[in-house]
């Protein structure tokens, strides 16, 4: 998606000075009853319905790299490749219906209570895409391969580990670290849930968070988590069903694996933390983060009449 415009009024925004949002003095468990109530009262007004999987259109390709490992590139190389629709992290928030609160409940499932998750599962949230890359393939990168045996599966990577790690603290912790998006998660239920959903589960589950610091675990955890990932992914799947890929090798080896012509285009390079993740940062700011200074607003309005009220009719 295209840059968005600010929007003129004032606004919380992710572009705010990057100061650890505040913790509470001790450690609420994910799995506390505290959350469940907390979900409940931020339950969207309409919650998306299941999706299903038509026979015609099954799961062939699984990208199971690691954030920001050409995710959102290869993503719009399948989409030219002809796999509609290929499902990406970022449609976990910004899907036309928000499905946030489903991939909640499976890393609830699975981190949590210990299940095994199916295709199923997997369905209700992305059966209407052919293909899978970024935050859901990596999270749930082994049960995903269980769950479509069929699939083929690339392991995309980026050769150059230091700038890797530049760019996860860059877009990842930028973003967990903004005063404004944290703010905005409680003041908006789409925002919310988008907060919920990366920084509480998916990211710190992914970069093993034990103490909910998910900022603090990028910078200690990413090398040797992208090390334990690439192991697992190389012990999970046939060296016949697995491309190993780097966004440098471009269409050459990635058409070779899916049986497809080499297009007469560049490869895209759709998401540089200096301009496509810019986009979205502004996309977050338009869609919650300046409707939620507006029920701020709102609600400073209400407890100012409440309190003019009060005086007039009661004291």
């Amino acid at each position: 998606m295209g840059h968005l415009k600010p929007s003129p009024s004032p606004s919380f925004s992710l572009s705010l000075p990057r100061i650890n949002p505040p913790s509470l003095p001790f450690t609420i468990p994910l799995s506390s009853p505290l959350w469940t109530l907390l979900e409940s009262l931020y339950a969207l007004r309409a919650p998306p319905a299941r999706r299903t999987r038509p026979p015609s259109k099954p799961m062939q390709v699984l990208c199971v790299g690691l954030p920001r490992s050409g995710t959102e590139s290869l993503q719009k190389a399948l989409l030219h490749l002809g796999y509609d629709h290929t499902y990406h992290g970022w449609d976990i928030v910004y899907d036309t219906e928000c499905h946030s609160p489903g991939w909640v409940s499976l890393a609830r499932k699975k981190f949590y209570q210990g299940q095994t998750l199916t295709a199923a599962d997997f369905d209700a949230l992305l059966g209407h895409a052919v293909a899978v890359t970024d935050a859901a393939a990596s999270v749930f990168a082994s049960d995903m391969i269980a769950a479509y045996p069929e699939a083929k599966v690339i392991l995309n990577m980026r050769g150059d580990v230091d700038a890797w790690e530049r760019s996860l603290v860059k877009t990842l912790v930028h973003a967990n670290e903004s005063w404004g998006f944290w703010i905005a998660s409680w003041l908006d239920r789409e925002c919310f849930w988008a907060w919920h959903v990366y920084e509480r589960f998916l990211w710190p589950l992914l970069f093993r968070a034990a103490d909910g610091d998910m900022g603090g675990a990028v910078r200690r955890n990413a090398r040797w988590v992208q090390r334990e990932h690439c192991a697992m992914i190389r012990g999970l799947v046939p060296p016949e069903r697995l491309l190993e890929w780097d966004i440098e090798d471009g269409w050459g080896p990635l058409c070779a694996f899916l049986n497809k012509p080499i297009p007469n285009i560049p490869f895209p390079h759709a998401n540089a933390a200096s301009s496509g993740w810019k986009a979205r940062e502004e996309q977050c700011n338009k869609r919650w983060v300046d409707q939620a200074f507006v029920n701020l607003i709102l609600i400073m309005f209400a407890l100012v009449g409440t309190v003019v009220a009060a005086r007039v009719f009661v004291f």
